[in-house]
């Protein structure tokens, strides 16, 4: 699902979506005024992350965009209203001349065990279908099977890769160990999963910021509601709000959808 799928899936004058500004207003008005006068959604500014995360709980809101609100503070503000422990996201990440990917994990704080994986994996495969994309699953580790006994954590990375891979499969999920091959995982798989939050956060950094792909935004994966974050260094939001515009419409479809 590249940023052209996005944009198709995202009309909708009438989806309600709510993105957050501080210092970057001006960017965040740019964006929203060429979203709304483009059909994806009538989009409110909020200055408030507490108060844009509300508006989604209670449903003034269908969707909510993180923009140029500070991470630590929103995040705080959706654990607090949705009662979450933690929060699982995932990225759409469109290297530069490549295929698109939906990529995890990008938190630091994330991804760290393999029922973590797994949870992003499963929660990741969910959003997926929803809009009709079947996950094929690439699990990154720390080096190649052959450089096991050289280091305990590439160890650690290896033996969590084949753990993950075996139990998804088991879910009926399809997923390959790629060890450290993420050129191959990108080419085979339209999901990668990095070894950890510290590895994934330096992927997704490179790849965006230094090597000029798309980032789309983060999808809160464990959340009945659609969020999306964002790096406050995007030069536009206009991708992200077609994002949540378009997971509306995906979700919403996935309801009335005859049974």
């Amino acid at each position: 699902m590249g940023q052209e799928l996005i944009l198709a899936k995202a009309k909708n004058p009438h989806r309600r979506i709510g993105i957050g500004a501080a210092e970057d207003v001006q960017k965040v008005e740019a964006s929203v005024a060429i979203a709304n006068s483009s059909g994806y959604g009538r989009t409110t500014i909020y200055n408030d992350p507490d108060l844009m995360v509300k508006a989604l709980e209670n449903g003034e809101l269908d969707a909510a965009v993180r923009g140029g609100l500070d991470s630590n503070l929103t995040m705080r503000a959706l654990k607090r209203e949705f009662a979450l422990d933690h929060v699982l996201r995932m990225a759409i990440l469109e290297p530069r001349n490549g295929r698109p990917f939906f990529f995890a994990p990008v938190g630091v704080d994330e991804g760290w065990t393999v029922e973590q994986k797994l949870e992003l994996i499963t929660l990741g495969a969910r959003l997926m279908r929803q809009i009709g994309l079947e996950p094929k699953v690439g699990v990154l580790s720390g080096g190649r099977h052959g450089d096991r006994g050289r280091n305990p954590t590439v160890d650690r990375t290896l033996a969590d890769a084949e753990e993950v891979v075996k139990r998804a499969i088991s879910q009926g999920i399809q997923a390959k160990d790629c060890e450290i091959l993420i050129e191959e995982a990108a080419r085979e798989c339209n999901m990668i999963i990095a070894p950890d939050g510290i590895a994934g956060n330096l992927i997704f950094r490179t790849l965006h910021f230094l090597g000029d792909g798309k980032a789309l935004g983060a999808v809160v994966l464990n959340l009945d509601k659609v969020f999306v974050d964002t790096s406050r260094a995007k030069s536009s939001y206009l991708d992200s709000i077609a994002l949540a515009s378009a997971l509306v419409g995906a979700r919403k479809g996935i309801e009335t959808k005859p049974q």
